[in-house]
């Protein structure tokens, strides 16, 4: 996908969507929101790590909230925590959580200039997520998207990026390898023709569904198939303590 893309999107829609395409028409469509704890827990550690400031901490200078965008992929948003790490040997970057040097295949991943700072730093994004450490994919999509967006602002190439758990206090390095750019950027496509389209999508109950904090909006059980219907009247009532004549 190399077009660029005239309407800009909610950054945040993309994972909403990749995770649960009825929860993201539920939002970012009918603007319909409801809050449990869960939700309460993962608002206020975005709210804290998008504290404007920056932060130096010897070869690390640590941007929060920084507002990033892409043409390409119609996407505009905040990036938690964006490091720029130093790059200190020709060929070679660091991998912040490792402490290794890798070889990267590009040698566009040098590294930027930053205005009024010496040297070349390599962007890493950090996405802030509650809870303990996990795979989720619409996460890695998520921060996939910010690398893309920061990218295209920089001209640079960035390979990795982290997601930080709250619960655990533990980071996951994710590598934005080819097969989750072109996720990335399908899930940016379906994005904008949904959003077109402008019907929500329908619900396919599953385990997710139970800490959603739209269920009671969503109503998977009773909205989705004709066959999970029939399961959700049938199991209704048995709740009730009726039989079925």
């Amino acid at each position: 996908m190399r077009h660029v893309c005239r309407d800009l999107l909610p950054l945040s829609a993309i994972e909403h969507l990749v995770y649960c395409e009825r929860q993201w028409g539920l939002i970012h469509l009918e603007g319909v929101w409801t809050e449990n704890r869960l939700t309460a827990e993962g608002r206020r550690m975005h709210e804290r790590a998008h504290d404007p400031q920056t932060e130096v901490r010897g070869d690390v200078r640590t941007a929060r909230g920084l507002r990033i965008r892409s043409l390409r992929l119609g996407l505009v948003g905040k990036a938690d925590v964006v490091e720029f790490h130093r790059t200190s040997d020709r060929g070679h970057e660091p991998s912040p959580h490792s402490g290794r040097l890798r070889v990267p295949g590009s040698p566009e991943s040098l590294g930027v200039e930053l205005p009024g700072v010496a040297g070349l730093w390599l962007p890493f994004p950090v996405e802030y997520k509650r809870g303990r450490r996990r795979h989720e994919e619409a996460y890695k999509v998520q921060l996939c998207a910010q690398a893309i967006c920061l990218e295209e602002m920089l001209g640079a190439a960035i390979p990795r990026g982290a997601l930080f758990y709250g619960k655990s206090k533990r980071h996951m390095e994710i590598e934005f390898d080819d097969t989750l750019r072109v996720k990335t950027e399908q899930a940016a496509v379906r994005l904008h023709r949904l959003t077109t389209e402008g019907k929500t999508p329908p619900a396919v109950f599953s385990k997710k569904c139970e800490r959603c904090s739209l269920l009671d909006h969503c109503m998977p059980r009773a909205t989705g198939s004709a066959q999970s219907v029939r399961a959700y009247l049938a199991q209704a009532i048995k709740d009730s303590g009726r039989g079925i004549p």
